[in-house]
């Protein structure tokens, strides 16, 4: 069976897909884009409020500038910061027109598998094309399935769509979906009048400690100071230390570190107070409709109104089910990727440049990409999906001199040290060398002094 005729599939119309489709077709090669929802970009749609802290500039894929390019497009100016609305009307819907009809929306990828083989199989597996199973949601179609055929696979659906839930050991927390109409996993849009009212006023818990609790924290500060007793109570898992709200000055990308400086200014203005080394176990609703959180250590804290998780994204590796993945068992990242951007080991933003060949997986021609590809790590970057896809176009094509070229060099967080994901390291254990950014060692929070590592 040839599979020069087939297409290469990508799953997911988003940013790192459309630019994967765009490197494709500067290979020769054709791509199908499957994007589950109606539009280009769903999933930065539902974030368009929020404002990115990489420029435009960061932001571009050079390979979709080109193909953009003849039909009289115009890139933004570079060193300005858009909302995720504006990086869709700007760029990202312009560049799914030009690709036409190689992106279908209205697309759910249900299963990933070979045609004739499923992942028991050995005898003649890379032989066989991939076969791709799509249920189609939208138009006149919706409900319909279809099987296709495809050459090669890259998955670049994300993780949008499977936050972590508020459970401190990554499970829902006891009373969860009970209190579902109260808690919500997304930075709320406080521009939009019926969320502005449900947070105005109101006591919120905001669990989190990376960028999204810091916009949410910097957003519902902007709110107090228009609402009286609007107020954030901020939830760690760990506790406050110097790194706490990211590189600030140090960050080479200045306004994420800036976002974790008006997080902190949130807190020493008294518009949040925080919580430290509380990892939820319950949700318990009181008869008036407020919500207790109960620790695993048996702390219950003050009620509040509303919960806001922030606590970080997962995979869904459903579909994939009947590959051959190598994925590394505690971040559900490629294995060889994992070692670089591990959260247990260190929490510095620089991560190497890395394409095919960190990416790769036993199964071959099928590759993960984006923050599909991180797994269950934070701080992904866009640059990061753009060189990845870069190599990966170029390996699809038989060009290894191409695909291993790193053409990438990923700015600084200012953030360095290890146990990013739990507790802080005693003093004794903190990096001596090569260790600090610049963050300070001592932060005042609220008139208590707290010390830590870098």
């Amino acid at each position: 069976m040839s599979e020069q005729h087939l297409p290469v599939v990508v799953i997911g119309g988003g940013p790192v897909g459309l630019a994967a489709a765009a490197h494709l077709v500067e290979r020769g090669l054709e791509p199908l884009v499957l994007e589950a929802g109606p539009s280009a970009g769903t999933a930065v749609r539902e974030w368009a409020h929020v404002r990115l802290f990489s420029t435009w500039a960061e932001l571009v894929d050079p390979a979709a500038e080109k193909l953009l390019a003849p039909t009289g497009w115009t890139a933004p100016a570079g060193d300005t910061y858009p909302t995720g609305g504006d990086w869709v009307a700007a760029y990202l819907q312009p560049l799914a027109d030009v690709l036409g009809d190689r992106v279908r929306f209205g697309a759910r990828v249900t299963g990933v598998s070979r045609a004739g083989r499923d992942r028991v199989v050995d005898a003649g597996r890379e032989d066989r094309p991939f076969t791709v199973h799509i249920l189609w949601t939208d138009g006149g179609g919706g409900g319909r399935e279809e099987r296709i055929l495809a050459r090669a696979v890259i998955d670049a659906s994300g993780t949008w769509s499977t936050p972590n839930p508020l459970g401190g050991d990554g499970l829902p927390a006891l009373g969860e979906r009970a209190a579902a109409d109260r808690v919500a996993y997304r930075v709320p849009d406080l521009t939009d009048p019926a969320v502005r009212a449900r947070y105005a006023g109101k006591r919120t818990a905001v669990v989190g400690s990376g960028a999204s609790a810091f916009t949410a924290l910097a957003l519902l500060a902007g709110l107090a100071k228009d609402e009286p007793d609007t107020h954030a109570v901020w939830i760690l898992r760990r506790g406050i230390t110097g790194s706490t709200f990211g590189g600030g000055e140090a960050d080479q990308l200045p306004a994420r570190g800036a976002l974790g400086l008006r997080a902190k200014a949130a807190v020493e203005a008294g518009h949040a107070s925080a919580v430290t080394g509380f990892r939820t176990e319950a949700v318990e609703r009181r008869p008036d409709g407020g919500l207790v959180l109960v620790g695993d250590d048996g702390r219950r804290l003050d009620p509040v109104d509303e919960v806001v998780v922030l606590t970080g994204l997962r995979p869904d590796l459903s579909f994939l089910g009947e590959l051959r993945l190598g994925l590394d068992e505690r971040l559900q990242a490629p294995l060889a990727l994992s070692p670089l951007i591990d959260p247990n080991v260190h929490s510095c933003g620089t991560v190497y440049p890395h394409g095919a060949n960190e990416l790769a997986h036993p199964e071959k021609d099928v590759y993960l990409v984006g923050m599909k590809s991180y797994g269950r790590a934070p701080t992904f970057l866009a640059l990061t999906g753009y060189e990845q896809v870069r190599s990966v176009a170029a390996a699809l094509a038989g060009d290894r001199e191409a695909a291993e070229r790193v053409e990438l060099t990923l700015p600084e967080t200012g953030v360095c040290g290890g146990a990013g994901v739990f507790d802080e390291p005693d003093a004794s254990e903190a990096p001596q060398s090569g260790g600090c950014c610049g963050a300070p060692a001592t932060l005042q929070i609220g008139g208590t002094v707290t010390s830590g590592g870098c």
